[in-house]
């Protein structure tokens, strides 16, 4: 092609060297909210830092070459000898040892561990989301082998350890180490309680092997993993090392990797047990209870993740439509345009203000709040995750035939987006768990109601909206077949509730009138348009400030 027909005008600058925290209003406002003075400036630096990292060219191109080489089994070595590794390409080592340096597998010991975490988990998963699977499941061990103080005193210190190393070793001989975890089987997903592996015990307490299979067993390059399988006594959680305390490999037979939608830097096992050494977590037959709380620390990164991908996808169009011109001005100044944008940006901060809410009720640790998270959690994980696809697909199309384009990097957010709302229970499993909490613990009800009612009287759409949950969840008559409708409008009362009381007052207004006012169509973009909807784009533009 001749060069003078190939004149490059009208496209966009990547978004790119910028500070992925600090261009975040929403975030920042909530990690100067939720921690205490003595630890702010420290965590403002760290999280500064890393959104650093996150938004250099350096942490995309890790984050690209990743998706694009995923991992590989090798399953025996070239003589013939099972050594059932995963290969990954150097690009993921360096996201991951960045994410573990950086402490995002240290919560649970360090004031305002989980408000800084959750922070840091949002920045750094916007580089690439397919790592945070094992950072989440490191993290989120710690209280199930808090269960067994021996098991804890040895495991604890490695993995909230802020030293990466990789490969399979004796774990005391490392500096830092890694967990995955295998609950769901071909037989039953979901329904772990018709679970078959069987744990059978040996002479020494605790000790058992392990005979069965995993057909969704996460990071399975990992140093450890929490199991369940059925002990004489009961479904029972346990813990499985790859490599035993003198040198030997377990018996952990990884028979392929998953071929996934998206998700694809990380890797999903399927493995079998045949005389796989374990140690009992918890009493026999306490195996959910033993590992529920696991469960819900990674539900609750699926929330921050989602919100990750949402503030990613919403970044990327704002700043596209900043600079793409048509019809004779910016796209960012087309009233049109405008209410997408402002529609997407308020789904973005509620999902980021719930997400940093939960992680603050974490870190507070009272029995009140403990009570919140048993509604809040499940409720936030079925609203939240479910939002993320819708807004990254309306996020892409933004950016038009360029946001199809892989190379703008919204095709890797759009196949990652659904994941979070399948991964720790689907969404029907979320709302079915908070009917149970409705039915079992009416202390988690009033913790929830007594949050929601913190604004009550600031906005009278709000008012309604809680007025009428009143009214649903007096009449639990049929419940479950309406369960996702009533978990949804507890989402949105909840995340009205934070936003009145914290967003600013174009944001709470915009909120309020179109989710629980319903003052809404069935697609973004169709906001009232007497809100202030310049004022929210502007808010949620990533740039430095």
């Amino acid at each position: 092609m001749a060069a003078s027909t190939h004149t490059v005008t009208n496209q966009v600058p990547p978004l790119v060297g910028y500070d992925v925290f600090g261009a975040d209003l929403a975030l920042t406002e909530a990690v100067e909210r939720h921690l205490a003075p003595a630890v702010l400036d420290e965590a403002r630096g760290e999280l500064g830092t890393l959104g650093l990292s996150a938004g250099s060219a350096q942490a995309q191109e890790w984050g690209a070459q990743a998706n694009e080489n995923p991992p590989k089994l090798r399953t025996h070595d070239r003589y013939g000898h099972r050594i059932d590794e995963v290969d990954f390409h150097p690009s993921w080592h360096r996201l991951l040892g960045h994410a573990v340096t950086a402490g995002l597998t240290d919560a649970w010991g360090r004031e305002g561990g989980h408000v800084r975490r959750a922070a840091g988990f949002l920045v750094w998963t916007q580089a690439e989301a397919g790592h945070g699977c094992p950072l989440s499941m490191t993290h989120a061990a710690v209280p199930a082998l808090r269960t067994d103080p021996a098991l804890a005193a040895e495991w604890e210190p490695l993995l909230t350890s802020h030293v990466y190393e990789e490969g399979l070793r004796v774990p005391a001989q490392k500096a830092g180490a890694l967990f995955g975890m295998g609950m769901t089987e071909k037989q039953g997903g979901t329904d772990v309680r018709s679970n078959t592996t069987r744990a059978e015990p040996l002479a020494a307490d605790g000790e058992y092997l392990l005979t069965g299979h995993k057909w969704f067993c996460s990071a399975p390059m990992s140093d450890g993993f929490l199991v369940l399988a059925q002990a004489p006594g009961g479904l029972s959680c346990f813990l499985v090392p790859r490599v035993l305390p003198d040198g030997a490999r377990n018996v952990f037979a990884i028979q392929r990797l998953k071929d996934k939608l998206g998700n694809r830097s990380n890797a999903s096992s399927e493995v079998e047990f045949d005389g796989t050494w374990a140690r009992r977590v918890g009493e026999e037959g306490r195996g959910v209870r033993t590992i529920i709380e696991m469960v819900a620390a990674t539900r609750l990164d699926c929330v921050v993740g989602s919100a990750a991908l949402m503030r990613q996808a919403v970044a990327q169009a704002i700043h596209h439509s900043a600079y793409r011109c048509a019809f004779g001005g910016l796209l960012i100044e087309k009233p049109l345009m405008r209410n997408v944008l402002a529609d997407l940006a308020l789904e973005s901060e509620a999902a980021t203000t719930l997400a940093l809410r939960l992680a603050a009720a974490y870190d507070a640790d009272t029995e009140e709040e403990r009570a919140f998270l048993r509604i809040a959690v499940p409720a936030a994980k079925y609203w939240v995750t479910k939002r993320c696809t819708a807004v990254v697909g309306e996020a892409l199309e933004c950016l038009g035939g360029n946001g199809y384009v892989e190379e703008s990097g919204m095709p890797r957010l759009l196949r990652e987006a659904p994941l979070n709302s399948i991964w720790e229970g689907s969404g029907n499993v979320q709302a079915l768990d908070v009917l149970r909490a409705l039915q079992r613990e009416p202390g988690a009800l009033n913790a929830f109601l007594t949050e929601v009612g913190k604004a009550r009287g600031a906005d009278h759409r709000l008012d309604a909206a809680i007025k009428d949950l009143l009214t649903e969840l007096a009449d639990l008559e049929a419940v479950e077949a309406r369960a996702r409708r009533l978990v949804e409008r507890m989402a949105l009362v909840l995340q009205g509730s934070l936003l009145l009381r914290w967003a600013p007052p174009e944001v709470a207004d915009a909120f309020c009138a179109s989710r629980p006012g319903g003052d809404w169509g069935s697609a973004f973009g169709t906001l009232p348009h007497s809100l202030d909807l310049a004022t929210i784009v502007e808010r949620a533009r990533a740039r430095e400030r």
